[in-house]
């Protein structure tokens, strides 16, 4: 997938650099196994070279020991480097994956493909973007309360529900009534017991969920070899990037790529090609946030099994020029957004 402009070579030019911290309301709230919250905090880096901007966004996540602090020294500490022009090669030797280079990988796409005036699809090597169908999120909560977010989603093709253990089956089982003709995926965040697996599983099978979502504890994968599926079951929280690739094959039958996971596009693109190689499926996910972080994740959702790009969708309002949705597919954005 990725071309040979996909490491991101650049020619050395000073660049500059601007880190700011953004709150976006959420549309009601967002809930999952671990809490709810009604704004999404994200991280905005600019990044310059005195005649084009690049721009790129990341959400630090608590469950991976990120707080808005740490990542924006991080990003700050990168300020020498990018005064001697930091490239997305060697910016991999200064960070590790993660929010904080992600934002700043993705900076530097944006900024690469201004300067050559291309997009980032043709600088990675990829054919022209089209639009792909993506999942809505049913936020957790009581069955019926789910089965009517439910219904009021029936525009969306395709539903993802987040679930959190107890109470599980009726949840399923009241979305899929509630919804009979939606495809459906599930999202457990790590909230099962391994004594839940099988029955929760075979629930799953009876209303017609076609992927589970990250069941288990992160930690917990061998479990999964003790549980015979007909549900295709993938990895979110334990699979990062490609090294833990080896660790998780053979146990899930996909892998959800992110891009505050994977540190950003080039990792993810990456991705892509050793998770197919290991006989994985791929789904394509991000964090609730704004158009500008999910851009660069619909050149990865281009191959994609499943994407769930809907984070915008949960936001009261979302930045000018944001990524376009219509008939249950995100479209690619306009060089003004991104890339």
């Amino acid at each position: 997938m990725a071309g040979e402009s996909a490491e991101g070579i650049g020619d050395g030019k000073p660049l500059t650099l601007s880190v700011s911290v953004q709150h976006w309301p959420i549309r009601g709230h967002f809930t999952i196994a671990r809490g709810s919250k009604t704004q999404a905090a994200v991280v905005l880096v600019e990044i310059g070279d005195g005649t084009s901007l690049g721009r790129g966004e990341c959400v630090p996540y608590t469950r991976y020991g990120e707080t808005v602090e740490g990542v924006v020294a991080a990003i700050e500490s990168l300020r020498p480097a990018l005064g001697q022009g930091l490239d997305r090669k060697r910016l991999e030797a200064c960070l590790p994956a993660g929010a904080a280079r992600n934002a700043v990988d993705c900076a530097l796409w944006d900024l690469a493909a201004k300067q050559a005036g291309r997009t980032a699809a043709e600088l990675a090597g990829i054919a022209p973007l089209k639009a792909v169908p993506t999942a809505y999120t049913i936020s957790l909560g009581a069955p019926e309360t789910m089965a009517a977010q439910a219904q009021a989603a029936c525009a969306h093709p395709l539903l993802k529900l987040k679930l959190g253990g107890a109470g599980d089956a009726e949840r399923m089982q009241a979305v899929r009534w509630a919804v009979p003709d939606a495809r459906l995926i599930v999202d457990a965040n790590e909230a099962w017991h391994t004594d839940q697996t099988a029955p929760f599983l075979a629930v799953a099978t009876q209303t017609g969920v076609e992927l589970v979502e990250q069941p288990l504890p992160a930690g917990e994968d061998s479990a999964l070899a003790h549980f015979a599926h007909s549900v295709p079951i993938c990895a979110d929280e334990s699979a990062h990037d490609t090294t833990s690739l080896d660790e998780i094959a053979g146990l899930y039958d996909a892998v959800n790529i992110k891009l505050d996971k994977t540190g950003g596009l080039t990792e993810a693109l990456r991705m892509v090609e050793a998770a197919r190689a290991c006989g994985l499926k791929i789904m394509v996910g991000s964090m609730v946030a704004t158009s500008l972080a999910l851009a660069p994740a619909i050149l990865v959702a281009q191959t994609a099994d499943w994407v769930d790009l809907d984070g915008p969708l949960l936001l009261a309002r979302d930045r000018d020029n944001a990524l376009a949705y219509d008939d249950g597919k995100v479209f690619p954005p306009s060089p003004a957004l991104w890339g």
